[in-house]
């Protein structure tokens, strides 16, 4: 099995390449490509790519995140995130490989009053972000029929591009800090998606599920949390997102279920606090 990641330079992306590479090394090949190294909203570097790995599986952590540039550097976010898609897609159909492909709470717009955000219920982003990653699934099943797409949400690991690392960055140079209460999610680590993506391909799905921690948390007691762990002392003033003014329109309540993945698999995924418990140990 020859295993190809886009995105490597990225926390999610790290996170493959080190399991991939401890785990699988004995049998099978890994290679993670950085953006400088492919850029996948080339097609002729994608296409070069594959013609020289031939991968089996192609796991897509390339991605453009920065949710609030994407509202004037749109058209940089859709070639990333939707027409690079498409042309992964397109090469995996073409050479006969799996794709699995990750994207985001962020397609829908926190209207669900009734429960968490399941697979059936229709996506509506509120940003440029949330639907240049929704045109990305929209295109990738026009491609092909072997794909797994994971929808993730809050996600961080072992880097400096999630919301850990900044409020931990914060909490040293601020008296006291303001976080948002009324964005709620599911803060997930890469740990776990890198776990049950894994588990998922080895079992056989295809489709499209929600690979999240378990429960949904504000960014304010996501934010409380973190300091109770880490056993620093400094006030968190919970107030509300639009006293930031951001560019991007953030739906207030995006947290999904992962049932329905958790049953095919038969297995409990961790609550975000016990997963958070078990990161911040570690850092």
């Amino acid at each position: 099995m020859k295993y190809l990641i886009f995105g490597a330079g990225g926390q999610l992306g790290q996170e493959f390449l080190k399991r991939l590479k401890s785990e699988e090394s004995k049998r099978n090949s890994v290679w993670g490509l950085k953006r400088e190294e492919c850029d996948i909203s080339d097609f002729d570097q994608v296409k070069k790519v594959f013609e020289e790995y031939k991968p089996d599986v192609v796991i897509n952590c390339a991605a453009y995140n920065a949710v609030d540039k994407a509202e004037e550097d749109y058209v940089t976010a859709f070639k990333v995130n939707a027409s690079g898609v498409k042309n992964l897609a397109y090469a995996c159909r073409k050479f006969k490989s799996f794709l699995i492909h990750f994207s985001t709470d962020y397609v829908f717009d926190g209207k669900k009053e009734n429960g968490l955000y399941v697979e059936e219920d229709s996506p509506f982003p509120l940003s440029e972000y949330g639907r240049s990653k929704l045109t990305g699934e929209i295109f990738l099943k026009e491609e092909t029929e072997n794909f797994l797409i994971f929808r993730v949400s809050w996600v961080y690991g072992n880097g400096k591009q999630n919301f850990i690392y900044k409020l931990l960055s914060w909490a040293k140079t601020n008296e006291y800090l303001k976080v948002s209460y009324d964005e709620i999610s599911v803060p997930t680590s890469t740990n776990t998606i890198v776990n049950y993506t894994l588990k998922a391909f080895k079992s056989g799905l295809k489709g499209l599920y929600h690979l999240t921690n378990s429960g949904c948390a504000s960014r304010y007691e996501w934010a409380k949390k973190i300091f109770e762990i880490k056993g620093i002392k400094k006030f968190i003033r919970p107030v509300s997102s639009s006293i930031f003014s951001l560019p991007a329109k953030r739906p207030e309540f995006s947290a999904m279920s992962n049932e329905k993945l958790s049953k095919l698999l038969n297995v409990e995924i961790p609550t975000w606090e016990e997963e958070l418990v078990s990161f911040l140990k570690g850092i």
